[in-house]
């Protein structure tokens, strides 16, 4: 009776060991716990709103804001303002300038004999123009690609045509189609 009972010990000694080691064996491998972090919010979109609205200045604003939002931040358009002139629907690009234009396309700015006014560029920058029908040597001389023997060709030329189109400055002796596209987006004809 005592080999039964060696034997059922003994197997029961084995069989523990062996479903321990079906465990150890089994068992996954620790490692390092993982840390989740929530989703990066992303920096707000900072954007100066200039012109034509009712407080100009510097506004942060949610990413995937669009030129319209911009606005609304600087109060809305002022009375004088010519929304229809913007693209309100655009995206805004961090560090980006929105100019609301005023009604009059251009603005004299004061500047004797009206030889200069403000106008937008493509971007939506304020620029100075000069009137190439009035403007002095020391004003042309300003333009680039201009100097002073080019700004005296472009006085002489005038005081027998007036400029209709700024396109005509092109009859002027050295002023190229080259030349023109550089000083095109800064002169006027007095319109």
């Amino acid at each position: 009776m005592f080999n039964k009972w060696w034997d059922l010990l003994i197997g029961a000694l084995f069989g523990l060991l062996c479903a321990g080691l079906i465990l150890l064996v089994s068992k996954p491998k620790s490692g390092r716990a993982i840390l989740l972090r929530p989703p990066p919010t992303s920096a707000p979109v900072v954007v100066n709103v200039d012109g034509a609205v009712q407080f100009p200045g510097v506004f942060s604003l949610p990413v995937h804001s669009r030129v319209e939002d911009a606005v609304e931040a600087a109060g809305g358009f002022a009375e004088n303002a010519r929304p229809g002139s913007i693209n309100l629907a655009a995206l805004l690009e961090d560090g980006s300038h929105i100019f609301v234009p005023y009604q009059s396309a251009e603005i004299n700015s004061g500047t004797e004999n009206g030889e200069r006014t403000v106008s937008l560029s493509e971007s939506g920058e304020m620029i100075s123009l000069i009137n190439i029908n009035q403007a002095s040597l020391e004003v042309l001389v300003t333009l680039p690609g201009i100097g002073p023997v080019t700004a005296e060709k472009i006085i002489s030329y005038r005081e027998e045509h007036t400029f209709t189109r700024i396109e005509e400055i092109q009859k002027v002796p050295g002023i190229g189609p080259a030349t023109y596209e550089e000083i095109k987006m800064y002169i006027t004809v007095g319109e």
